[in-house]
């Protein structure tokens, strides 16, 4: 009998205690109204544990007043591709009343074709919710249940496995299909708590209904559009203000090991360039070198150079505006994002009349060439910064280019120890896969469908090499990062006194609590991989954010 009692003390907390006291995080919620899903808000819902979104409720009567309108504009006779008439090449065909409903079913599974490697769990129940809000617009024409049965989904850890390959950037055709049918309760897979599993299972598991049946004309705004586009690209916006970030940290540890010059950052440079996110980016490298006491004549003095600088190469120099370009980049994609996820980009959509009634207008309106471009755009200077990494990476080996570190920043005796110049090797490797892959796939357009669609953006071909290069730039600013810290520590002992920036200073410690300095020659594989993750899980955007924000008395 006590043990009974026990047991049901735990199912009572289970059941009425918040998950914030249970030791669970507390969900991110949200309500969509398909007008004010913003950056911040889209990145807590892309790193949460647990989200809990609804539909507004002023935004649920909204859609119940279009669907009545959409169905009263079909019955009235407007023929409406996707409601009344077939799809593609068979437009032409038209559908009785009592064929639209099964349609719907099939469209979705004749379209569930995607192959390839799924979507990550986050980034599926990300592209779910941005679908949801798109739908909240009510220019779709479909029930809000539609949207209940989503969130129902997303809110309960029932995500679609999504394979990512198969659109041309016409809308997200392939992988919404696998989601349409899941949220349908068909037979297909879902990952659920960390396992995949028959998508009725799951719904039974998380005690949501196991059918959804799809009614006229709700197939296609589940499949149109760019809701996994746009996902995918929020997060590699999110990637890449890190991987920017990291540059940034390992380019302060490379200065300090090369004692450079401080005029390249120098704000009165920056300022006459008139672009206001280098003058950001060089306040940011000044912000970690601040106090610094080798990059200047007496440490470069005390370190054994003969001569002034005068100035250092074109990679250093240029460095503020490189960043400052990329950072201009990040800010009009979010812009471009916060818009698409906003937006309503289906076929058809419903408009009300102005002298009452509704009616529905064809178009392309799903269309992915702005954003895709964008990625295209993205995924070059994603290249240009990995080219301008491992350039930094390499001089650092190289004693003529280092202004005097030893050799391979071998740590013991050079000859006998080889040092690090195969782990720069690791990065040179990776650039060239990833100047291929910075190709714009936006630029190879190809007709399909017997020609009925002749244009296609493409996007997600694009997106695909994007995502590749961010996981190739991980691994070449972890190089960079972790050679600078060799640097540090090899030219440390001709400083005397004299110590480096603070925010330089911050970030090498980091580095150093997962990664020992290498001394004599040792497996370097763990050491890569180690420092690769600094860049990946974020701590070193972290740690420049973070000296960024420290007062510094220069």
């Amino acid at each position: 009998m006590r043990n009974w009692s026990a047991a049901l003390v735990v199912l009572l907390v289970a059941f009425v205690v918040p998950a914030s006291a249970a030791g669970l995080p507390a969900p991110v919620t949200v309500q969509l109204d398909g007008d004010h899903l913003d950056w911040p808000t889209m990145i807590r819902l892309l790193h949460a544990d647990r989200v809990s979104v609804r539909l507004a409720d002023p935004t649920r009567q909204k859609m119940i007043e279009s669907r009545r309108g959409a169905l009263a504009t079909v019955e009235a006779g407007q023929r409406v591709y996707g409601w009344n008439q077939a799809l593609g090449p068979l437009k032409d065909r038209p559908l009785g009343p009592d064929e639209q409903r099964e349609f719907q079913r099939r469209v979705l599974r004749s379209h569930a074709a995607g192959v390839g490697p799924a979507l990550p769990f986050l980034l599926a129940r990300l592209a779910l919710v941005l679908r949801a809000n798109a739908m909240a617009r009510a220019a779709m024409g479909v029930r809000p249940e539609l949207v209940d049965r989503m969130l129902g989904m997303v809110n309960n850890g029932v995500v679609p496995v999504m394979p990512e390959i198969g659109s041309l950037g016409t809308g997200d055709l392939q992988p919404m299909a696998a989601a349409g049918l899941a949220m349908m309760g068909e037979d297909v897979p879902v990952s659920y708590r960390g396992k995949q599993m028959p998508a009725k299972t799951a719904l039974r598991t998380a005690g949501l209904p196991q059918q959804f049946p799809l009614e006229a004309g709700e197939a296609l705004p589940v499949v149109s559009g760019g809701s996994v586009l746009t996902a995918r690209y929020i997060d590699a916006i999110d990637r890449s203000g890190r991987a920017l970030d990291s540059f940034t940290a390992g380019f302060a540890l490379f200065l300090e090991a090369t004692r450079a010059e401080q005029g390249a950052f120098d704000e009165r440079t920056h300022v006459e360039r008139r672009i206001p996110e280098e003058v950001d980016a060089a306040r940011q490298i000044r912000s970690l070198v601040c106090g610094t006491r080798w990059m200047t004549d007496e440490g470069r003095r005390v370190s054994g150079e003969p001569d002034p600088r005068v100035q250092d190469a074109t990679s250093v120099r240029a460095a503020p505006h490189i960043l400052g370009a990329f950072r201009q980049t990040l800010h009009t994609a979010k812009e471009t994002v916060t818009r698409e996820a906003n937006a309503s980009t289906s076929n058809p959509l419903l408009f009300a009349k102005p002298g009452g009634g509704y009616e529905f207008v064809m178009g392309g309106n799903w269309a992915a060439a702005r954003i895709g471009h964008e990625i295209d755009s993205l995924n070059a200077q994603v290249a240009d910064l990995g080219v301008l990494s491992e350039n930094l990476s390499g001089r650092l080996i190289a004693p003529k280019w280092s202004y005097g570190l030893p050799a391979n920043l071998a740590g013991g005796p050079i000859g006998l120890n080889s040092g690090m110049v195969q782990v720069v090797t690791v990065a040179s490797a990776l650039v060239p896969e990833m100047q291929l892959a910075a190709n714009p796939a936006g630029t190879l357009s190809r007709p399909v469908k017997g020609g009925q669609e002749d244009h296609n953006t493409m996007a997600m071909a694009s997106m695909r090499g994007l995502a590749a290069n961010l996981d190739r730039l991980d691994t070449v600013l972890g190089v960079q990062v972790m050679l600078g810290a060799q640097g540090i520590d090899l030219v440390r002992p001709k400083m005397a006194s004299l110590q480096p920036g603070g925010g330089t200073s911050a970030i090498y410690s980091l580095v150093r609590q997962r990664i020992q300095q290498l001394a004599d020659d040792r497996y370097m594989t763990p050491d890569v991989e180690a420092a690769t993750a600094l860049v990946r899980d974020g701590s070193l955007s972290r740690a420049v954010h973070a000296a960024a924000a420290t007062p510094c008395a220069a």
